[in-house]
């Protein structure tokens, strides 16, 4: 018999260093790769998986998230187990903690413990619902049950260079976890690996005793406790829980002949733009078109993309480019860009290093390059974004550190 298994996604991410993405929406509702949401890769790694017991805790601006779910990602109502289901915060132990929101990822799950016993589940998977990659969690779940673990942690390996920005591992021959480093300024490397550190993806598989007993442990500290990497898991360490470190790097992805090692945290908007960018390369590293591991997402009728136009000067194309229904190219050039839907670049605009969210419209003539426009912007004709920073900068544009632009949603020039 399978085991229960109940599937947590932490979706509360408020995702500051997105702004102004994250304006009037939440992390992992933010647009991602044409046609999805950054949330729609934590689902589908738990339905692939063959993990259909799942909630979705959200809380800061939560309505398009909460719309993208409910509109779609449901299943049918005859299997009781089958669910997909929003948990707002909504301050459900009241009488024992006050008028407090999630406090942290810990506290989520804590606020939320009777779901847990509601479920009956033997492990609990909490994994966060803010980064793009994909992951087979019952090859984790089965490590989990072989080495008999409390707690298993999905570990990336990673430059050491980079790894201070995370939770850092330190474990043994056999991937037991004897330390844990919250974001660590001199981050340790892995055994026998020099210059590779490893770093938690903050994906956890808990048995359900362990968790229990931990939350119950460390929320009654009153002002602290309330994270898993920082709290949760280092008194698991000095409690003597058993605490495993899983290598995401041997995790298998049917229809995939290369290893698993893309994992990005789109946490800035640098982070995101250039992960949106590695969708078109020739042979991407993280191929949306396997259709042994589905990547799905709520269903939009919209029309076929079109090209139009077909003259010297005036011919409507896209080189190394994704888009999704409705976009329309008519007379315009798209390069090295991902499209949503009901675009429209005009006639004789150009389009390069772009990423453009729904309905934004370029106007005839316009120019436009590495940069990312919010949904229902229209740019008019002769406008140049893009080329020069300090006049993005006086339109009251975004510019990041690698001078990425960045329009925000419903922009009147």
């Amino acid at each position: 018999m399978k085991p229960r298994v109940l599937g947590m996604i932490l979706a509360g991410g408020q995702g500051s260093r997105l702004s102004p993405l994250t304006l009037r929406r939440s992390k992992p509702a933010v647009p991602f790769g044409s046609k999805y949401r950054i949330i729609d890769f934590a689902i589908n790694n738990f339905i692939n998986s063959g993990l259909f017991s799942i909630y979705v805790l959200t809380q800061y601006k939560a309505q398009s998230l909460t719309e993208h779910i409910q509109r779609g990602w449901r299943f049918g109502t005859f299997l009781s187990d089958y669910f997909i289901t929003l948990v707002p915060a909504q301050m459900y132990r009241f009488e024992e903690l006050g008028p407090v929101w999630y406090r942290g990822t810990a506290d989520a799950v804590y606020q939320n413990i009777h779901l847990i016993d509601n479920h009956d589940a033997e492990y609990v998977a909490i994994f966060s619902g803010d980064h793009i990659y994909k992951m087979n969690v019952e090859h984790m779940l089965q490590q989990h049950i072989d080495t008999r673990a409390d707690i298993t942690i999905a570990a990336y390996p990673m430059p050491q260079a980079q790894a201070h920005q995370f939770g850092i591992m330190h474990i043994d021959s056999q991937w037991k976890v004897t330390d844990f480093l919250e974001k660590p300024k001199n981050p340790p490397s892995i055994p026998g690996q020099e210059g590779v550190s490893l770093t938690s993806m903050g994906n956890y598989i808990f048995s359900r005793r362990a968790l229990e007993e931990l939350l119950d442990t460390n929320m009654s500290g009153g002002e602290e406790g309330f994270d898993f990497g920082k709290d949760v898991i280092p008194r698991a360490l000095a409690d003597g829980y058993s605490v495993q470190a899983y290598d995401f790097h041997k995790n298998p992805i049917p229809g995939q002949d290369h290893p698993n090692t893309y994992w990005r945290d789109v946490g800035t908007l640098d982070a995101y733009f250039d992960a949106n960018m590695d969708l078109i390369s020739v042979n991407p590293e993280f191929d949306i078109y396997n259709a042994a591991w589905p990547l799905r997402t709520s269903s939009e009728f919209s029309p076929p993309a079109k090209f139009v136009h077909e003259s010297d000067g005036r011919r409507g194309q896209a080189f190394n480019s994704i888009m999704a229904g409705g976009a329309i190219i008519s007379g315009g050039t798209v390069r090295d860009s991902v499209l949503a839907r009901a675009v429209h670049a005009h006639s004789y605009s150009l389009v390069e290093n772009c990423v453009l969210f729904d309905n934004v419209h370029i106007g005839r003539n316009s120019q436009v390059k590495r940069t990312i426009i919010d949904k229902d912007v229209i740019v008019p004709p002769n406008t140049r974004i893009g080329y020069d920073l300090d006049e993005d900068r006086a339109r009251g544009f975004t510019v990041t550190e690698n001078g990425v632009v960045v329009v925000p949603k419903a922009y009147t020039f």
